[in-house]
């Protein structure tokens, strides 16, 4: 229990929170990272050169900060982090380290304005965060679907649109994963470890990829697309995976992992429409919300909306067009960007009806530009649900 006096600390840094921050952050992972080079086998380096990474904690110092009388209303961020962090295997271990580089960090950007009083209250309040993390994420590693990473071996993988390769593996002989028994929830991703030894890599690459199906039979698929936009960063993983893993191939896994799910509540009934939005390979999860809603009610009210560049670039074509023809009432609006098309607020005006459980998922710039424009409409924050590439953290306003 911090002190009253600790807490008071605290609040008073959070006005320098909110212009330093950032700054903080991006100190932090600079230090850490160079310090403690084992790191890079766990951080993603796209998410720290764009910035994203940086901004997500920076935010989620902020939160804490603003709510350091009481952290339980941090609860479902705290919740939707540790499923990434369990995903991608981060330890109590890590957190004094995590701590340690943070206070370094907070003293070089402020200078003396850090006084040994707001260092040594800050190290205390990362002690009770870190305990709120580490207790969340306990219960996060015990009920995984399997511990640590499983080898699976590729069995398929398909062209599901120009840029996008839907893979499919079941775990190895010998893994003690049943895949039959694997309970999957809709909007789920997994992430793969591999070691990608392309452009003199030197660490192991970590990726979180959605899920495309709820059901195992015939095994777990996920979906993955090259990012090789010429004068913009390679996707390390995306080309290893693309160019270099083959059918018969073994592939590392953690156990699925996230937040992203239907409201259970609304399936069955037929009032509350359901909107399932996504911008090129984000349609991943809303295909796997789709077939779940399908299977569970087809009579419920369903917009499929999906934006890609082009009808080449528009992914699962067949399978969204098969199981749409399952629904008693859908509609299917379909925007291609290279026709000059968008999505923008009037669209999302005369297309989504008001009250309905809206699902989004995309890059940043979509996600933000979309949940912009839905509150812009006063859809209530509650029946807006999303995930983004990249820390979903980056995306919150505290």
């Amino acid at each position: 229990m911090l002190s009253e006096e600790t807490r008071a600390i605290i609040k008073a840094t959070v006005p320098v929170l909110e212009t330093q921050g950032t700054l903080i952050t991006k100190t932090f992972y600079k230090n850490m990272l160079s310090s403690n080079t084992e790191l890079l086998n766990i951080f993603n380096k796209v998410n720290q050169k764009k910035g994203a990474q940086p901004t997500a904690l920076a935010t989620t110092v902020l939160a804490a900060a603003k709510h350091i009388d009481d952290l339980s209303p941090l609860i479902g961020h705290v919740k939707q982090i540790g499923h990434k962090h369990r995903a991608l295997q981060i330890m109590p271990e890590h957190y004094p380290i995590v701590g340690k580089n943070l206070l370094i960090a907070i003293k070089e950007v402020l200078g003396d304005a850090a006084t040994p009083e707001i260092i040594k209250a800050w190290g205390e309040a990362y002690e009770e965060i870190a305990n709120v993390f580490i207790t969340v994420e306990k219960e996060m590693y015990d009920e995984a679907a399997w511990p640590s990473w499983k080898p699976f071996e590729v069995i398929d993988r398909q062209q599901v649109a120009k840029e996008i390769v839907e893979f499919t593996v079941k775990p190895v002989n010998g893994s003690g994963i049943d895949l039959n028994a694997l309970k999957i929830t809709a909007g789920q991703y997994i992430t793969v470890n591999t070691h990608p030894t392309r452009h003199e890599n030197q660490y192991d690459a970590l990726r979180h990829y959605s899920i495309c199906s709820s059901s195992t039979d015939g095994g777990l698929k996920f979906a993955v697309k090259l990012e090789e936009t010429p004068g913009k960063d390679i996707g390390l993983v995306s080309e290893f995976l693309h160019k270099d893993v083959k059918i018969g191939d073994n592939i590392l896994l953690s156990a699925p992992a996230g937040d992203f799910a239907l409201d259970e509540k609304l399936i069955e009934q037929n009032e509350v429409p359901l909107v399932l939005l996504g911008s090129g390979v984000g349609v991943t999860p809303l295909l796997s919300m789709l077939e779940t809603q399908v299977k569970a009610n087809p009579a419920r009210p369903i917009y499929w909306i999906q934006s890609s560049k082009d009808e080449t670039t528009q992914a699962f074509k067949k399978h969204v067009d098969a199981l749409l023809s399952e629904c008693n009432n859908v509609e299917k609006i379909i925007v291609h960007t290279n026709d000059q098309a968008r999505i923008d607020a009037d669209f999302l005006k005369a297309k989504v009806p008001s009250g309905s459980d809206v699902y989004i998922c995309g890059s940043l710039d979509f996600m933000n530009a979309m949940i912009d424009h839905l509150n812009g409409l006063e859809h209530t924050a509650d029946m807006i649900h999303y995930e983004p590439f990249g820390p979903k953290m980056s995306t919150i306003k505290v």
